[in-house]
Parts: structure tokens; C-alpha cells; sequence
């Protein structure tokens, strides 16, 4: 498992605060549950309104990118930007902090460490 710190989801943020700068969003939407963590503090950051849905114009934020199931349904949202922290693939349509070629589980830094590996066996259960 690939295993990441609170020292990791600030460079991440910090990162996409730098590629957001100068540019206009109507506010920032998490994919559940993921995206969460990175929308309420991109919120703060980018003084940007927290959105309950995803908008034409907002910044849509996940955790990671790995089938492309949770973000397919946004890929053609009018004006939206589309940021992961982690991409398992190169980007295409949509911008990530970090791409990695790993196939390992990836615990983020909100994750309960000791329920990953349930997590893990259940999502490649599901796919």
C-alpha cells in the first residue's frame, strides 16, 4: 500500500491552488467521499463557495483517479475543471498533482489505515 501524510496533502494543495490563480470557478465540488477533504480546503484557499453538486464553471476536485468511473459523469460539464490529487494514468481530460504508475491501494491521509485493506478487497471485488 502506498501510504500518504498530511505533509503530501499540502503539497498537493498547494499545487493546485498554484494552477488555479488567475483563473475564475463558481465555487469547488468534491466527489464523495474522496474529493471531500480537498474541496473544503480548496474552499478556504481559494475563498470559493462549497458546492453540495457539481456545476457549469466549478473546480471538481477527487482523490484519485484510477477507472475513470467516478468522473466520467463530469466529464463534459460546461466550464469545469477537473483536478486529482493521484492519477493511476496519464491525464487526458483532466488535470492531477500527482501521476503514478503504482497499482498498490492508496491510503490517504483522512483514511482509516487499518480498514484499507478491507477497502482495497472490496473495490477489486466491484470491479
Amino acid at each position: 500500500m502506498l501510504t500518504l501524510n498530511w505533509q503530501d496533502f499540502e503539497r498537493a494543495v498547494e499545487a493546485i491552488v498554484e494552477r488555479c490563480r488567475g483563473r475564475q470557478f463558481c465555487g469547488v465540488h468534491g466527489i464523495p467521499r474522496g474529493g471531500l477533504v480537498l474541496a473544503v480546503t480548496l474552499s478556504h484557499r481559494l475563498d470559493l463557495p462549497l458546492l453540495s453538486s457539481a456545476e457549469p464553471g466549478c473546480l471538481l476536485v477527487d482523490d484519485v483517479y484510477e477507472t475513470g468511473l467516478t468522473l466520467e459523469p463530469y466529464r463534459h460539464l460546461e466550464n469545469s475543471t477537473t483536478v486529482v490529487w493521484m492519477s493511476k494514468v496519464e491525464p487526458l481530460w483532466w488535470q492531477a498533482v500527482d501521476v503514478t504508475q503504482t497499482h498498490e491501494w492508496i491510503v490517504f491521509p483522512w483514511e482509516n489505515a487499518a480498514a484499507a485493506e478491507l477497502d482495497e478487497q472490496l473495490y477489486r471485488a466491484s470491479r
